[in-house]
């Protein structure tokens, strides 16, 4: 028998579900009591975090940067827009591609590329872009230069630059059939702008086609030598040579031209100029008594990519007499060889007092380029 003075032991055997259930409770309880403590702790740093960024003096881009270091540009490039341009009283609509930068002082950060402020809610760009491209039909260089006085404002930049590029048609006809036919160049319009005032440059890209005077005079002496052989006199070989065209090889080739003055220039104009300064123009038609005279006469007039530059040069301040000596002019040939893997390339740049000096006759001298011209006092 047990001693009534000993203590008695109770046993009680839990129900397991019911031991879970307090224990999954309690456990649920505690991490319910973590969680809201860390979703008020979040809430708190999201609350500072908004606070901050809605407030007028939490402007990032505004702040000094890091490392004091002014930038050449920053911005945004490849801005895909449908422009109206005025052109000879009309007005058409083309796709285009904007670049749209700024000089960056050494105590800013960054620009505005996505937001001027929290208020705008709208990328600064894409906002200016819009305001004057859906609003209003210009020149292209015009255009250039609106969009490029609104980003000075709304930055407070140092200096603007615009370049809009589109895709121009020009209606043409074939040259000896004279079929329709209509053929893209680009038209290209620059503008730099600084709280003192825009320069602005209008320009184009063409294409055509080069012969080759090094190969061509190579053939012409293996020809000479075979009439010779042939028993031809040296006078019939000569009148030979000059009547049939030689054989060389081609180059497809690229030309630009920009002309920066406040004058209005015809971008059409510069088309011709490039087109001309080239072995020959390309037709997207051709038929067979085309394609003989564009063969024909590029191979009557064969250029080098240097000459092609040269030419369009001295077109520009032919046809255009007027420009100032302050002016700006470049031009760039490119040239895609075919029996090389690599191209060829050309370019001079210059003001055209620059350019009209040495074609006077004067040795060296600058050659100013675009930038240079850009920051040019106004």
């Amino acid at each position: 028998m047990r001693s009534s003075s000993s203590p008695a032991r109770v046993s009680v055997r839990a129900k397991p579900k019911i031991v879970a259930n307090g224990v999954r409770k309690s456990w649920h309880a505690s991490e319910t009591t973590r969680g809201n403590l860390a979703s008020v702790i979040v809430a708190l740093r999201f609350y500072r975090m908004a606070e901050t960024r809605n407030s007028p003096t939490a402007d990032m881009q505004a702040s000094a940067p890091e490392i004091q270091l002014g930038l050449t540009r920053a911005g945004v490039t490849g801005v895909q827009k449908a422009i109206r341009i005025r052109h000879e009283g009309h007005e058409k609509t083309f796709a285009a591609e904007i670049s749209c930068t700024v000089d960056l002082g050494t105590m800013q950060k960054g620009v505005h590329m996505s937001r001027f402020s929290e208020s705008f809610n709208a990328a600064l760009f894409g906002e200016a872009i819009d305001q004057v491209v859906i609003g209003e039909a210009f020149l292209v260089e015009t255009l250039a230069e609106h969009i490029a006085r609104h980003i000075v404002g709304r930055q407070h930049a140092l200096r603007a630059e615009v370049r809009i590029e589109a895709q121009y048609p020009l209606e043409r006809r074939t040259p000896v059939t004279d079929l329709p036919t209509q053929e893209i160049a680009t038209l290209i319009g620059i503008a730099a702008a600084s709280p003192e005032g825009v320069r602005r440059v209008v320009g184009v890209e063409a294409w055509g086609i080069n012969a080759c005077p090094c190969a061509q005079g190579l053939v012409r002496g293996a020809a000479s030598e075979r009439l010779l052989e042939a028993g031809f006199a040296e006078g019939d070989i000569d009148r030979i040579l000059e009547l049939v065209p030689l054989a060389t090889h081609n180059q497809r080739g690229k030309g630009t031209l920009l002309v920066g003055t406040n004058a209005e220039i015809n971008a059409e104009h510069l088309v011709e100029i490039v087109e001309q300064s080239m072995s020959s123009p390309v037709y997207e038609l051709l038929k067979r008594p085309d394609e003989l005279f564009v063969v024909e006469h590029a191979h009557l007039q064969p250029r080098f990519v240097e000459d092609s530059v040269r030419f369009a040069l001295k077109a520009v301040t032919d046809r255009y007499p007027a420009l100032d000596d302050d002016d700006f002019v470049y031009a760039q040939q490119l040239n895609l060889e075919t029996i090389h893997r690599h191209d060829v390339l050309a370019e001079r740049t210059g003001t055209v007092g620059e350019v009209r000096r040495e074609l006077a006759g004067a040795v060296g001298g600058r050659h100013t380029d675009l930038r240079e011209w850009f920051l040019r006092p106004l």
